[in-house]
């Protein structure tokens, strides 16, 4: 065998032996030809550091739409119990033809791509094993001719993003995520709360619902002042006064996606940015609670020792500031962030400039306007008889809409019902059992008040006593100007 190699190797010429061995390789294994002018495009879910593929969550809305009766192995589910959704299976593949040219999309795993050890030309190719780690990450595989290589980057990729906004626009599946070992997880947003059925002074429900409009049509006007497309909320007042169902509603209205973040899941200021980044666009970011974190509490009135271990903090404000407003914001758009607290005076000024939290909105006790609300939806009632010593005690007591809520299921019947409810409130003038007495009725207190504030000014505005919403009125028109207040509006 050596002196049979080594006079191949002198007498026959190296184009000879590659032909021959050409030849070989297409009797055994099929032709060559085809195997080396065959392109693959890997498209992953998360794109290196760059946060989530949008790519890739196109061709997942456009590949079901090409599955046919050739396809044997599926995968099925039912979102939102409304319709079932089929996507390829791992191994199973879709031909898709698009202007004469034949494309294979496959399903396949990170892990899954992983170089074969055996380059000997006579070893067949061994079966891909799937993946069985819970890190596996599923990405999509494109296959086609190298001579369409140019079709399709230009036309054919730009196609399924066309079509994946065309569908978005037509319906929306809104999604709820929260992040799970660092890695966001998506639900179907089902929360039925809309602007119509939020018990709140409708002043106050009609100033947030300017401001969002005016949001999302100043997309020039953001790009030539040279701000970020994005706006933020502070929704805060007592347990109960519906803060989760307004930032429903707002989801709803918008049409946006939601993205529960807990800040007490996130290990490093690393961490959070990464979260970040792998969000959407037309989305709403919820921060929740977020008086509970140690972080973002006004740090004016920390001792040397808690200031010393904040220093040794991984997750600090400074990250949590940043990834609110730093350099990162400027390559998304029409972003809500909201920010939720039960005691806004214990956050630190910082978190609360303008720039970072727009929209100052305080949620109090339940109102007259806001139990007429709560019966038009609980009970179907307009008017009533027993409305008027309802709205005297609610003008006398704080009662949060949860609790008015509770007390409005507690019957089908509305006389029933509502005659509960007086004697409840009674109940409660008499005894207290944590609802106070108003007392002077000249004086309305500051907790229930429905009140905006829209502050661009970094000096912290004293809180009012008074039934107050200051709203910013702007032209795109107009030079941009975050020192002065162009419109006030008294209620």
């Amino acid at each position: 065998m050596m002196l049979l190699q080594t006079a191949i190797n002198q007498f026959i010429p190296v184009n000879v032996r590659s032909y021959i061995m050409s030849r070989l390789k297409s009797y055994f294994f099929g032709t060559v030809a085809d195997v080396s002018s065959l392109v693959t495009l890997t498209i992953p879910e998360f794109w290196e550091n760059m946060g989530r593929n949008k790519l890739y969550d196109a061709v997942k809305e456009y590949l079901p739409s090409k599955i046919s009766s050739a396809n044997k192995n599926l995968r099925v589910g039912m979102g939102g119990g409304k319709k079932i959704a089929m996507a390829i299976e791992g191994g199973e593949s879709i031909v898709d033809v698009f202007d004469n040219i034949k494309l294979t999309w496959t399903c396949s795993h990170q892990k899954d791509q992983q170089q074969q050890a055996s380059t000997d030309f006579f070893s067949r190719r061994q079966p891909i094993p799937s993946p069985t780690q819970s890190d596996a990450r599923p990405m999509y595989v494109l296959s086609f001719d190298e001579n369409d290589r140019e079709k399709v980057m230009d036309s054919y990729l730009p196609h399924i993003v066309n079509k994946y906004n065309a569908m978005k626009k037509g319906k929306k599946v809104l999604k709820h995520y929260t992040r799970t070992s660092g890695v966001w997880q998506s639900s179907v947003l089902e929360h039925p709360a809309t602007f119509d059925t939020v018990a709140m002074e409708p002043e106050l429900k009609n100033a947030i619902i300017d401001d969002l409009d005016r949001f999302l049509r100043r997309k020039s006007f953001y790009k030539r002042v040279g701000k970020a497309w994005k706006r933020g909320y502070l929704l805060y007042g007592p347990p109960g006064t519906g803060k989760t169902s307004l930032i429903a509603a707002m989801a709803n209205y918008l049409k946006f996606d939601v993205y529960d973040l807990e800040l007490s899941g996130v290990h490093s200021n690393a961490d959070l940015m990464m979260s970040l980044r792998n969000t959407c666009n037309r989305s709403i970011l919820v921060v929740e609670d977020i008086d509970c974190n140690s972080e973002v509490q006004d740090r004016s009135r920390e001792d040397g020792d808690r200031a010393l271990k904040r220093q040794f903090k991984r997750f600090t404000l400074s990250g949590l500031l940043n990834s609110i407003d730093g350099l990162w914001t400027r390559s998304s758009e029409e972003r809500i962030i909201v920010f939720t607290t039960n005691h806004k005076d214990q956050i630190d000024p910082a978190l609360l400039r303008p720039g970072r939290m727009d929209m100052h909105i305080n949620l109090s006790f339940c109102t007259v306007n806001g139990f007429r609300i709560l019966a038009s939806n609980y009970l179907d009632v307009q008017s009533h008889p027993l409305f008027e010593p309802i709205d005297r005690l609610l003008k006398k007591l704080q009662v949060t809409p949860a609790v008015v809520a509770e007390e409005l299921m507690k019957d089908d019947d509305a006389d029933v019902v509502l005659s509960r409810f007086i004697n409840f409130l009674e109940r409660k003038e008499m005894g207290g059992d944590g609802m106070k007495d108003v007392g002077d009725e000249n004086e309305i207190p500051l907790c229930r008040s429905n009140k905006i504030e829209i502050e661009d000014d970094e000096t912290k505005i004293p809180p009012s006593r008074s039934k107050k919403i200051e709203i910013e009125d702007e032209d795109e028109d107009e030079d941009f100007n975050d020192d002065e207040y162009e419109d006030e509006y008294e209620f």
